[in-house]
């Protein structure tokens, strides 16, 4: 059996891309020209029923645009799950306003709506739920309490390129979904954002945030950034976008076998109506995850990541003291297996093997 490295997040790019970029250098037009338009198009087609999507440089841009075009700011508060990257509290502080961290439900790692509701305030502007590992959040939930008390839902779908929910598309459900083209992403860019919406004031908000405020240049409107995608980016990110359905069957095929085959771990539930993306394969290891990681690294070559090791509210850039016991319990847990779309048959009988092996010896 093949000792090579499996490593627990790979981007899968190919000829197909290489040629798209050399078709952009070779045009001469590198930013925001043609090749970001029909990104955008395609994009809005393939993965938001039609909605707006604006090309942004990164998944934090889409974001924090997405916040600024939507008038949140300082005196707001925006409710976000702890467990989570950093960027999704960033987003909300960059704007000036508060992030409030609220706890997850332990069966999907996702933001927990009871916990949510009660910490809806008067200075509550929105709730930013995370479709986390590539997985919905409890979107019904979440707009009945929205409904209830005059809020926005911001989502953060960075993690969730075409998950859906009783049939409707992840970043199709919030004032605007902000999605991330990172390199590890279920389809890339290079590095990007897109920011999805049917609000069309609110898309053309952030087409001037991101220019520089300009619709027309040097008639600058309002105060605004570079977060402009270069055609170079969107090249690479059209080719994925056509991609996607095959390696996101890949992934799901992989999570199915996982499903059938792992012993003696926790396995990632699915909801009910849920499409899974399978961003990452999460188990839960009951003891030592730490030494369980680095175990199917050393003994068996298999990579493995923490996502993620600390909750945002803990980190040194919040310091928050709220007790957020799902939270706690699966950061010291949760382990992301090998799932990316270069799996072979091969891999998938040696993650097995050894999840397995290591989970019967107690590692």
């Amino acid at each position: 059996m093949s000792t090579e490295f499996i490593p627990a997040a790979k981007p899968v790019v190919g000829s197909a891309e290489r040629s798209a970029v050399d078709a952009v250098l070779r045009s001469g037009m590198l930013a925001q020209g043609a090749e970001v338009a029909a990104f955008e198009q395609e994009f809005g087609r393939d993965l938001l029923d039609g909605r707006a999507a604006v090309a942004v440089n990164s998944g934090t841009s889409a974001l924090h645009l997405g916040l600024l075009a939507a008038g949140v700011g300082p005196g707001d508060e925006v409710i976000v799950p702890s467990f989570t990257f950093a960027a999704t509290a960033n987003a909300v502080a960059l704007t000036g306003a508060t992030p409030v961290f609220a706890d997850i439900r332990r069966a999907d790692y996702t933001i927990d709506p009871a916990h949510v509701e009660a910490l809806v305030g008067e200075r509550t502007r929105g709730i930013m739920p995370v479709h986390l590992y590539g997985h919905p959040a409890d979107m019904g939930g979440l707009e009945r309490i929205a409904a209830e008390h005059g809020l926005d839902i911001y989502e953060d779908a960075a993690q969730a390129h075409g998950a859906s929910l009783h049939g409707r598309l992840a970043g199709t459900f919030g004032r605007f979904g902000a999605f991330s083209l990172y390199p590890t992403k279920n389809m890339t860019s290079g590095e990007g954002g897109m920011v999805a919406t049917a609000d069309g004031e609110l898309a053309r908000t952030v087409q001037l945030l991101r220019n520089q405020g300009m619709a027309t240049q040097y008639a600058n409107e309002i105060v605004g950034f570079n977060a402009r995608m270069t055609d170079v980016h969107a090249a690479i990110g059209r080719v994925q976008l056509a991609a996607l359905p095959e390696r996101t069957k890949a992934r799901r095929a992989t999570a199915q076998f996982f499903d059938a085959n792992l012993r003696g771990v926790g396995l990632p539930a699915v909801g009910d109506g849920v499409v899974h993306v399978y961003h990452q394969y999460t188990i839960t290891v009951p003891e030592d995850r730490d030494g369980f990681a680095a175990a199917l690294r050393e003994e068996y070559a298999i990579g493995a990541g923490v996502y993620y090791p600390t909750p945002v509210h803990r980190l040194p850039a919040f310091a928050r003291e709220e007790r957020l016991p799902n939270t706690e319990w699966a950061k010291d847990r949760v382990l992301s297996l090998p799932v990316h779309p270069s799996l072979d048959d091969e891999d998938r009988e040696r993650i097995v093997t050894a999840v397995n092996a290591l989970a019967r010896a107690g590692a």
